[in-house]
């Protein structure tokens, strides 16, 4: 199981995910984040199943589009995710994933921070020993 760091940059936050491979590494990121975003993403209820398929060029790109996509569907479809099932291929260019969550219930759920974008400003990428690190800021 991956794990998870935040950090303080200027106005927004930084995110340091290490995980023993991709799948973990993705999955952990999209926990990372929602954790950023609801404090209390325990509460947050598997009601809503979507599919996500996501192409990229390469791994970095792959990585900052499923992030990406992961807020935009929070921001329209005005949801929240608790649960990511993620499956990277063997050439890191393609994602499918299974994601759960419910919509936004102001009574329940604890909401953080705003995520607007991840930027491309000190994002990392790469292996680190027998494992992962991706390393990103997130515009709070």
């Amino acid at each position: 199981m991956g794990t998870i760091e935040t950090f303080d940059h200027t106005a927004d936050v930084g995110l340091r995910i290490r995980a023993g491979d991709l799948n973990d590494l993705f999955r952990t990121a999209a926990e990372g984040m929602f954790d950023y975003v609801v404090a209390n993403r325990d509460e947050v209820r598997p009601i809503e199943v979507e599919k996500v398929s996501i192409h990229a060029d390469c791994l970095s790109d792959l990585l900052a589009q499923w992030l990406g996509e992961l807020i935009f569907r929070s921001e329209t479809l005005h949801r929240v995710y608790g649960e990511f099932e993620t499956f990277v291929d063997e050439e890191g260019l393609r994602l499918d994933a299974t994601i759960r969550g419910e919509r936004i219930d102001r009574d329940r759920h604890v909401l953080d921070h705003e995520v607007k974008a991840v930027t491309r400003h000190g994002f990392v990428l790469e292996r680190e020993g027998e494992g992962w690190l991706a390393v990103m800021i997130l515009d709070i």
